[in-house]
């Protein structure tokens, strides 16, 4: 494993860290001031204990990720706000039940001697109760803790950055480097504040102040060690070369910072470093946010989270717009960029000249054996092929377009991560794949694609998406104005292969598609 790749991938090591150690100690301490409190009160009130304990537990059986989503939807917002609220909703159960059975298992002869001591009740609990219950307390913090440190890998979905940063961009790029980085950190750290608590724990039990003092001084460290990492020689990433920078930067929108979104797969990730690197060039400054789900991304630009992105026309169309007639790609791209802007404030700066249709794909012997070469030869063998695509296509009106006009459904299909499913292909677990058409695994896995006479599918044009305060900025419009229209079809699937199967880095792949001076 080449150390270079590893330095390249620890450069983001303070940002990500930070983010995730942020993430899960405010999402223990907002939720131990929840459960706490709550647990003392419950702990004398038998039908309160079961109501608090029954919300706690449902919550505690939805999905990390579907709790997630559903913040998303909650609040509005995508980041570290609906993140940290899941979190918080996440770490309840331990530290609650906890807080209420380690008060009532208190020793009724304790209880009685405060008792005969003239103590009230808040007397007994500040001075008998809690301190004899602290050891079970503290367990339950610390199940809590292992809880919410690995459900803050997961966050990166709704754009709040973590490890988990990491994690999702080996699984999308296949990149076994960023993947062991995010995997190795995430356990270091959960091990970590594990081991930590454990002495807090121990130093309760045993009244030990200098066990304490150490375990609070190796919290104080974690904390600190994205500060104490950014301060050590890590890799640069390759994609720092900007050239002289613009005369024209010299202007009121200098000091401005733009957000840069990105859907979770690679295309969208090499195209949002080409889109960093155009504002970059005439000084603008840009942070990243990756990996944005498909379904809230949209919402984070026309509510101004986020200032630019690609999307396709054909997910804008059905999705944004909820319209369901076919129409030719000009049409198309004339309606959007009008109620873009008057219904959602949010301006088309052009199409980058590529498009990534959704594409049924087979293997080319195993088309050739079938005599399948358009989807009306598909609709006669389907009802025997399995089937698989990314995890909406089979919830999206295209599929149902698809099928009511060809007549034909599969006899079995499945949803899998987009890098999965090519796996699934070569080793026969499915015979048909619903790609896109400029994935860079299409060709290099022997597949061929099915010819849609009836065009069915609708284009998928990539469309170039800024908010209202991005197009305020006259430089920073110009600059990425020179991106429309300077990527053909070819160039973006040679991108993607060379990151999807080649290896190369996505900053590299990035290079190799930026307009030409």
């Amino acid at each position: 494993m080449p150390i270079s790749e590893i330095l390249e991938q620890l450069h983001f090591l303070p940002q990500r860290l930070a983010g995730h150690i942020f993430l899960s100690f405010m999402a223990l301490l907002i939720g131990g001031a929840i459960s706490l409190p709550l647990g003392v009160w419950c702990s004398r009130r038998k039908q309160a204990e079961r109501i608090a304990l029954t919300v706690a537990s449902i919550i505690q059986t939805i999905p990390s990720l579907a709790l997630l989503a559903a913040m998303v939807f909650a609040w509005g917002k995508i980041g570290w706000f609906p993140a940290l609220v899941a979190l918080v909703l996440y770490s309840l159960l331990p530290m609650l039940r906890n807080t209420i059975t380690g008060i009532q298992s208190v020793d009724a002869a304790c209880l009685e001697a405060a008792q005969g001591l003239g103590m009230n009740d808040r007397q007994r609990l500040r001075l008998v109760e809690l301190p004899l219950a602290a050891p079970t307390i503290v367990a339950g913090v610390r199940t809590a803790a292992v809880w919410v440190v690995g459900a803050a890998t997961i966050a990166q979905p709704v754009g709040a950055t973590s490890l988990g940063n990491y994690i999702f961009a080996g699984l999308q790029t296949l990149n076994p480097v960023a993947l062991g980085v995010g995997c190795f950190f995430s356990a270091a750290l959960a091990l970590s504040i594990d081991a930590l608590l454990g002495m807090l724990e121990i130093a309760v039990q045993t009244r030990s102040r200098k066990m304490g003092l150490g375990a609070a001084l190796g919290i104080v460290a974690i904390i600190l060690s994205p500060f104490l990492i950014s301060l050590l020689p890590l890799g640069q990433t390759n994609y720092t070369s900007h050239g002289d920078r613009d005369l024209a930067t010299a202007s009121q929108f200098d000091d401005r910072t733009y957000i840069i979104g990105g859907k979770g797969f690679t295309e969208q990730r090499i195209l949002a470093l080409v889109i960093q690197e155009e504002l970059q060039q005439v000084g603008r400054k840009v942070e990243l946010k990756e990996g944005i789900g498909s379904a809230v991304i949209f919402r984070a630009l026309e509510t101004g989270q986020i200032d630019c992105y690609v999307d396709y026309s054909g997910t804008l169309w059905a999705n944004v717009l909820g319209r369901e007639e076919f129409v030719s790609s000009p049409e198309m791209l004339i309606d959007l960029a009008t109620e873009l802007k008057a219904d959602h404030q949010v301006y088309s700066l052009g199409t980058l000249g590529f498009r990534n249709d959704y594409v049924f794909v087979m293997k080319q012997e195993k088309a050739a054996e079938l005599g399948i070469k358009t989807l009306d030869d598909l609709a006669k063998h389907a009802d025997k092929l399995n089937a698989v695509t990314d995890i909406e296509f089979w919830e999206r009106p295209e599929w149902a377009r698809v099928r009511d006009i060809y007549q034909f459904d599969f006899k079995k299909k499945q949803s899998m991560d987009a890098t999965l499913m090519y796996g699934a292909i070569a080793n026969d677990k499915a015979d048909v794949v619903v790609a896109f058409r400029t994935d860079g695994r299409i060709a290099a896995g022997g597949l061929v694609e099915i010819a849609d006479p009836a065009r069915a599918l609708p284009p998928y044009d990539a469309i170039l998406l800024a908010s209202k305060r991005l197009v305020e900025d006259p430089v920073a419009v110009d600059q990425l104005l020179k991106m429309i229209n300077s990527i053909s079809t070819d160039e973006m699937r040679d991108a993607n292969r060379a990151v999807d199967t080649d290896g190369s880095p996505v900053s590299a792949a990035a290079k190799r598609i930026m307009p030409k001076k």
